[in-house]
């Protein structure tokens, strides 16, 4: 690929600048220390432009926080970085090495990139169970252990200077990297710099191990094939491939026949002729609803939720599921009202 110069002093553009912290304020702009950066844009718009230009910029400590993540209780440790400067940016930075990583970017890694997500997993491993029989026979799941801490600096920079030779832009890249040790949960550059991180992996296993169906969501992964064997060398050669890039896979990884149970992937269970909700996301559901005709009225956010979880439904054999369970509490048209309304006045505030 051939390496990108001339960035930095797009990322120190005045418009880009403002345009970071219009993207960084979303559902922040409540906030006292957002409210004081949006009423005086330009003015921070130029000491963050000083300070990129005059190579002054030091990121400051992370504020860690501690999480129990989904249904399930995972424990994940969350370091949040300060707003102002170094949330702006780190969208700075992205949104000018954005269309370098996607130039590279297997086109169905789908965690944390903007059109895609969880909706273009389930749907393309749902397309390949139901096109090709034989050649979807066996499925390998894996994903890296503790993948985030586990990203080595020294390797990622390496690699970003095999695509980008603006020394500016690496120093930026750099201190940003070197803010922590691995990826930081927290930083919005985190999840596009753990994506490119493997990018190499991808092409390995589509290149080289020829797998034709494979899905990766940030470091869950199927591989999908007619032959069990060649599922399992496979999986050798990808741990392999990893150990030089100083990962390792966790012990939980499986091969199994698909017609003899589920594909539990993205939140959903993919059946040879149907696909179901898992029963955490299920059970999630019901709970939320249950909430919601206790308290008797549909919120702003009650009303997000039920439209999120209209996604999961549709994307799965679950019609008999939103009948019993949600549409007697709330039905899509009433949260869609719901959000409407609030949007509106939000906008009026805000004119205002």
């Amino acid at each position: 690929m051939k390496r990108v110069g001339y960035i930095f002093e797009e990322i120190c553009d005045l418009k880009n600048i403002k345009w970071a912290i219009i993207e960084s304020s979303r559902k922040k702009r409540k906030r006292k220390s957002v409210k004081k950066i949006l009423l005086n844009t330009d003015k921070y718009a130029r000491e963050i432009q000083a300070l990129l230009r005059k190579k002054a910029y030091t990121p400051a400590p992370y504020t860690e926080k501690t999480i129990m993540d989904g249904i399930c209780k995972k424990i994940r440790t969350i370091h949040k970085p300060r707003y102002y400067p170094d949330q702006i940016i780190h969208w700075a930075l992205i949104l000018q090495i954005r269309p370098i990583l996607m130039r590279g970017m297997y086109e169905y890694s789908c965690g944390s990139i903007p059109g895609r997500g969880t909706a273009l997993g389930q749907k393309t491993l749902r397309r390949w169970l139901d096109k090709d029989y034989k050649g979807t026979r066996y499925c390998l799941q894996i994903d890296i252990k503790k993948f985030y801490p586990s990203i080595q600096n020294e390797f990622l920079k390496g690699k970003f200077r095999k695509i980008i030779k603006d020394k500016d832009c690496l120093w930026l890249i750099d201190t940003i990297i070197d803010s922590h040790q691995g990826l930081p949960i927290g930083n919005y550059t985190s999840p596009w710099f753990a994506n490119f991180y493997l990018q190499g992996l991808d092409h390995f296993i589509k290149e080289k191990l020829g797998v034709k169906y494979y899905i990766r969501y940030t470091d869950d992964m199927i591989l999908l094939g007619p032959n069990k064997k060649k599922l399992h060398k496979s999986r050798d050669e990808i741990e392999e491939c990893l150990k030089k890039e100083g990962l390792l896979l966790k012990g939980n990884w499986q091969v199994y026949k698909v017609n003899d149970r589920p594909i539990d992937f993205l939140g959903l269970r993919f059946y040879r002729d149907k696909t179901i909700l898992r029963k955490r996301t299920a059970l999630r559901i019901r709970r939320r609803m249950a909430k919601i005709r206790k308290k008797g009225y549909l919120c702003y956010k009650d009303a997000c939720a039920v439209i999120s979880y209209w996604g999961w439904i549709k994307r799965s054999n679950s019609y008999d599921f939103y009948h019993k369970y949600v549409k007697p509490v709330a039905t899509i048209k009433q949260a869609r009202k719901v959000v409407s309304e609030h949007d509106k006045a939000h906008n009026l505030r805000t004119c205002a």
